[in-house]
């Protein structure tokens, strides 16, 4: 799975929004999003398979942490559309401004 296909689903951004609080169990993650225990996996595997999230397993237990190394890679990637952005966002505050 790629990095953008893992991030294209809300439930998995939801994930990634707890996991930026620090290491979880599995458990607690799917208290928090209130959905049934396998759906939860499915989505955490996806994680992994995207190199977003790391796991530990101590026992019988299984917690999850956040990996920021592709999100840091992403931001590189849109580094230059933010660039592009402002400006455009730039130009439209001086036609927005002329307007008055």
């Amino acid at each position: 799975m790629t990095l953008f296909t893992a991030l294209a689903d809300p439930i998995r951004r939801d994930i990634l929004a707890l996991l930026r609080l620090g290491e979880q169990p599995a458990g607690a993650l799917v208290d928090q999003l209130g959905l049934p225990q396998p759906n939860v996996s499915k989505h955490l595997k996806a994680l992994r398979d995207a190199g977003l999230v790391r796991i530990r397993i101590d026992g019988p237990w299984r917690y999850y942490s956040l990996d920021p190394a592709p999100l840091i890679e992403l931001d590189r990637w849109l580094d230059p559309y933010r660039a592009f952005w402002a400006g455009k966002l730039d130009a439209l505050e001086d036609h927005l401004n002329r307007s008055d």
